[in-house]
C-alpha cells in the first residue's frame, strides 16, 4: 500500500472524524502536523506538507479534508515532489465573503490543474462551497468530481465519523 499523508483542515480533524478513523486503520497512513491549526498560515502549512512528503519512501497519495484541499491545491503549485494522488473531501472556499478571515491567507483559490490523478468529494449542502463552485474548482485542477447528496462538510457535526463510502472512493482513486 502507497504511504497516504492526511492533510486535516482548519482546527485539525478530532477524534471520531473520519480523518483520524482512516489514520488509524489504514496501514501507511499518518498526519500532516501542520504548525497551526487554530491559526492557518499558507506558507508554514505548504512547508509542513513538503517536509512529510520528502519523508515518504514513494510517491504518497494524499487525503485532504477542506482547508487541506486548499493547501494541497496551493503545494502542487509550490513544488515539484512527485505525489501518486490526491483524495480532496469538502475543499472549503476561501473567497466566500463570509468566510472566516483565519482563512483568508490561503486565498485566491488556485485554478491550476494538479499534475496527478485527483478526486473531489463535495455534498449538495456544504456550508462552507456550493456545488457549482465545487464543480468548478474540480474542473480547473482537472479532477474526478464526486457529488454526494446531504452530506453536509463531511465532519463529525455532519455525521461522519466511521465513512466505508469515503474508504471505497479512496480505493478507486489508489
Amino acid at each position: 500500500m502507497r504511504p497516504l499523508l492526511l492533510v486535516p483542515g482548519y482546527r485539525n480533524s478530532g477524534p471520531g472524524h473520519w480523518q483520524t478513523l482512516f489514520e488509524a486503520e489504514l496501514p501507511g497512513a499518518r498526519r500532516v502536523e501542520m504548525p497551526s491549526f487554530e491559526y492557518p498560515r499558507r506558507q508554514g502549512w505548504l512547508r509542513a506538507l513538503d517536509r512529510e512528503i520528502a519523508r515518504c519512501a514513494e510517491p504518497p497519495v494524499l487525503v485532504a479534508h477542506s482547508l487541506g484541499c486548499i493547501a494541497v491545491a496551493h503545494w502542487a503549485r509550490w513544488s515539484r515532489q512527485p505525489v501518486h494522488g490526491a483524495f480532496l473531501v469538502a475543499p472549503c472556499d476561501v473567497e466566500k465573503s463570509e468566510a472566516l478571515s483565519a482563512l483568508r491567507d490561503f486565498a485566491p483559490l488556485p485554478a491550476e490543474p494538479l499534475p496527478f490523478p485527483s478526486m473531489v468529494v463535495v455534498s449538495t449542502d456544504d456550508p462552507f462551497i456550493d456545488v457549482v463552485r465545487a464543480q468548478s474548482l474540480a474542473f480547473a485542477w482537472n479532477a474526478r468530481l464526486h457529488v454526494i447528496e446531504r452530506c453536509g462538510h463531511f465532519n463529525v457535526a455532519s455525521g461522519f465519523g466511521p465513512w466505508p463510502d469515503g474508504s471505497a472512493l479512496l480505493s478507486e482513486l489508489l
